[in-house]
């Protein structure tokens, strides 16, 4: 199960955290992106982190403002959570914030890292609105 949570209405050139918890199945074994809708948009990838936690992708559009990471995995053996943070927000940014988890080889990863397909398990979403 993904749950996400942290979602806030901020204005332009704020930052919010966002937190997707994960329990039932190991992390180490999945690796967990960050999808946005907007409405009348698709949805789109925004950030992932690798099962091995070694390797992360970023959109170009949020490169050099957000950042994706995970707890240590030996903190609790049932409950991991992955956060991203997000800094320097814009308009564009505004959206429900969902995280996915898939079990992706290193090499899938990098051809693809937000095809949707890859991923099997889903959030309900977070509401991030930005105002400018």
């Amino acid at each position: 199960q993904l749950v996400e949570s942290g979602g806030d209405l901020v204005q332009s050139g704020g930052s919010l955290t966002l937190s997707c918890t994960v329990t039932g199945f190991g992390l180490d074994y999945y690796t967990i992106a960050w999808f946005r809708e907007a409405p009348g948009k698709e949805r789109e990838g925004v950030s992932c982190i690798s099962q091995t936690g070694s390797t992360t992708y970023y959109a170009e559009s949020v490169k050099g403002r957000f950042t994706i990471s995970r707890d240590n995995v030996d903190s609790d053996p049932v409950k991991k959570i992955v956060y991203l943070q997000m800094n320097n927000l814009k308009p564009e940014d505004s959206g429900l914030y969902f995280c996915a988890a898939g079990s992706i080889s290193d090499s899938g990863l990098a051809r693809a890292p937000f095809e949707r397909r890859k991923y099997d398990d889903w959030g309900q979403g977070t509401q991030v609105t930005v105002s400018s």
